[in-house]
C-alpha cells in the first residue's frame, strides 16, 4: 500500500453516506483489531466492450499496489491498475422509485455495451 499516493476517484455526499451505513451496520466479528472495512473499486478487462467493473466490496484488504483516499472517515481503495481507468470518475448512490444502487459516472469511459455492464 502506498501512503503517499491517492487515487482520482471521487464519491458524492449521498454515496459517502451509503458507504457509512453498510460499514457500521456490518457484521465486524471476524475483523483483527486495528482493521477496518474500505470500499474496494476495481476495473478489469473483459466484457463485451472491453473493460468491467468488479463487483464494489466492502474489505479490510489492503494490496501492495493499493492506492487509498479516506471522505471523511470512508475509505476507498483502488489498485494501481485500475485507477487510470477511473481518475476523475464519480461514485455516486441513486435511490429512486425505480432503482437503488452504486453508480460510476465516467468521464473517461467512450462508451458501454448495449447491456451497461462493460465500458471502453
Amino acid at each position: 500500500m502506498t501512503d503517499t499516493l491517492a487515487h482520482g476517484l471521487e464519491i458524492t455526499e449521498a454515496a459517502k453516506a451509503e458507504l457509512r451505513r453498510h460499514i457500521e451496520s456490518a457484521d465486524v466479528a471476524d475483523l483483527a483489531e486495528g482493521e477496518r472495512l474500505r470500499l474496494r473499486v476495481e476495473v478489469k478487462v473483459g466484457g463485451c466492450a472491453g473493460f468491467q467493473y468488479l463487483p464494489f466490496i466492502l474489505t479490510p484488504e489492503l494490496r501492495e499496489d493499493d492506492l487509498v483516499r479516506d471522505f471523511d472517515g470512508v475509505e476507498v481503495v483502488v489498485d494501481g491498475m485500475s485507477a487510470p481507468f477511473i481518475d476523475g470518475a464519480k461514485f455516486d448512490f441513486v435511490d429512486t422509485f425505480q432503482k437503488r444502487a452504486f453508480e460510476i459516472e465516467n468521464p473517461n469511459s467512450q462508451g458501454s455495451c448495449a447491456c451497461g455492464s462493460s465500458f471502453n
